[in-house]
């Protein structure tokens, strides 16, 4: 060719091959991601074939990384994090603490300093937001209160790595790497200054932003909208998105990555957040591609012949010692059994971060390139397997709870969250509804069943939900309804109606088994998601299964209404159920 067409090539190899490779990972019902990196590891100098540019695909991975952490602030959602702040802040800190102790600990064995198994570890304690989000919406619990937990968990891991991007190079010196082995009183002070400069400047840029580009960014953008072109919009957003990342790198010496989030956060908070991650997605998604084939070129397979052991070690720690950390944690906080097995399987992974964090401690000397190497087999292997992980948790659950022993020893009572408040009057709660979840469809049935003044109570699996109701003088119980004695709490046995309103198939099906054996006269109606779902319910004892979520949220109301006789207008009752379902 007469002229160099390697960025060409790297572009349209590395895109062809994640394509393929994707394509072959959905087939089999893996994600995509996977298939991401297998292209990489095809395109990269280990294998034999196509080579990619090395050198091209790291500038064009950085591209990726900006992208990345700029779509990451433009979902952040504060409100999310705060409706699960009590279980998801300290529970993710203890459980990357408790990672990243592991890794440090088996590295330490293999003869390495503490300061590369300190990186090492916390490479491998931070789950991949692709993964999870996919797997949640796959089974269709992400608005779920286990989902909503595990969202919230991943955002607190989000802001531990931006964290940690920021102090790495600020402590390299002290832990081992290029800045020197630290560890006397001088160095002590120059590390002291170095962090506080640091500090001042992440301060000011962080003040910058927020008090300058919270102004200027969605007045930037209205001006833009004004001028009706999609295209310019467009290009305003990457621009606003690469500036801010690399004038916060150059200006403030703050990585590209954090530079990224927080102008995706300002952005996310304007009018025209939707339209930005609209239009921005499908560059996102290409740039997010090429910097998973960049990792992926860095794997060297034969690392998995070479040192198998310390593969294993790596997949244990991810999936065996996170998950067994991540369980523990929650139902320490008293949280049911099934969340706690839900938590640990989406956090049985890593992704993303744990590359861009692995990729931070090999710049700065810190981590051994073959390190590096052990951190993307440990995500090659724990992304293929943790599909497999997830299709567990209902198993270990019905295992469990078939031997109530072990269910109690696991599950710590959640002393007076679950039972019925003080104010509650028990011998009035007879012919009573038992409605289960108060979600989207929930909530609208018990206004509606309040309003007509049908004596019922709640049982709410999110523990923050039940306390939130409970300040407001609602009759909830915080607990899983498929176990008998949180059903005894409600008075199953005394009751006329139970409404499971909750979204998750399996907990139906659980909770429709254990009313029939407390109660057999009591009725159930029941939300499920496919016609086929309906059918098994129905044939199992189920008065009722109803499909959908808006209009079923009226279906649910109008047959409770009906089984008490209630005289309604059914107009007025879908005009307040709808309006109440987001």
């Amino acid at each position: 060719m007469p002229h160099d067409i390697t960025l060409l090539t790297t572009v349209a190899g590395g895109l062809g091959l994640a394509f393929v490779f994707a394509l072959l990972a959905v087939r089999l019902r893996l994600p995509p991601i996977l298939g991401y990196l297998l292209a990489g590891v095809a395109a990269g100098p280990f294998t034999p074939g196509f080579v990619a540019d090395a050198g091209l695909a790291g500038q064009l991975a950085e591209i990726g990384v900006i992208l990345l952490m700029f779509g990451v602030g433009l979902h952040f959602s504060i409100a999310e994090l705060l409706a699960v702040r009590r279980i998801a802040v300290p529970g993710a800190i203890a459980q990357i603490a408790a990672a990243t102790g592991l890794g440090a600990l088996v590295a330490h064995a293999w003869g390495l300093p503490w300061g590369t198994g300190i990186v090492f570890g916390l490479s491998l304690s931070v789950a991949s937001t692709v993964v999870l989000l996919r797997a949640l919406e796959d089974r269709g619990i992400l608005e779920s209160a286990d989902g909503r937990i595990a969202v919230g968990w991943l955002i607190v891991e989000d802001l531990v790595t931006v964290l940690a991007l920021v102090l790495l190079p600020v402590l390299a010196g002290a832990l081992g790497g290029e800045g020197g082995e630290g560890g006397g009183a001088a160095d002590g002070r120059s590390l002291a200054a170095t962090l506080g400069i640091t500090l001042v400047k992440l301060t000011v840029f962080a003040a910058l932003m927020l008090v300058v580009g919270r102004r200027a960014i969605p007045w930037l953008l209205g001006r833009v909208v004004g001028t009706e072109s999609r295209e310019l919009f467009t290009l305003a957003v990457l621009a606003i998105a690469l500036g801010i990342a690399v004038g916060a790198a150059a200006l403030f010496d703050v990585s590209f990555a954090l530079g990224a989030f927080l102008a995706g956060v300002i952005v996310a908070e304007s009018d025209f957040s939707h339209e930005a991650a609209t239009n921005a997605l499908p560059l996102q998604d290409a740039f997010s591609v090429l910097f998973f084939v960049s990792v992926g070129m860095l794997f060297d397979p034969a690392i998995l012949v070479q040192r198998p052991l310390e593969v294993l070690a790596v997949v244990l720690i991810v999936l065996v010692g996170k998950s067994l950390a991540s369980l523990a944690i929650v139902l320490l906080f008293r949280y049911s059994l099934h969340t706690a097995l839900t938590i640990s399987a989406s956090l049985a992974q890593i992704g993303e971060f744990s590359f861009i964090l692995a990729a931070l401690g090999v710049s700065l000397g810190l981590l051994p390139p073959e390190m590096q190497s052990l951190v993307v087999a440990g995500a090659l292997l724990s992304i293929t397997l943790n599909p497999f992980v997830f299709r567990t948790v209902d198993p270990l659950w019905r295992w469990v709870q078939a031997r109530r022993g072990v269910a109690e020893a696991l599950e710590r009572p959640a002393g007076a969250l679950a039972e019925l408040p003080p104010g509650v009057d028990h011998e009035r709660l007879r012919d009573h509804v038992v409605l289960v979840g108060y979600g989207r469809v929930g909530a609208p049935i018990a206004d509606e069943l309040a309003l007509h003044g049908i004596p019922h109570v709640i049982v709410e699996q999110s523990r923050e939900t039940a306390e939130s109701l409970r300040e407001r003088g609602l009759p909830v119980i915080y607990g899983d309804a498929t176990r008998p004695e949180i059903l005894a709490h409600a008075h199953l046995e005394r009751a006329r109606l139970v409404v499971v309103a909750a979204p998750d198939a399996f907990q139906a099906r659980a909770i429709l088994a254990l009313t029939r054996e407390l109660n057999p006269s009591v009725e159930v109606l029941v939300r499920t998601h496919s016609d086929a779902e309906r059918s098994f319910l129905e044939q199992h004892g189920a008065a009722q299964a109803l499909v959908g979520e808006r209009a079923l949220a009226v279906s649910l109301t109008r047959a409770a209404l009906q089984r008490f006789g209630v005289p309604y207008d059914l107009e007025q009752v879908a005009a307040r159920t709808l309006h109440a379902t987001p």
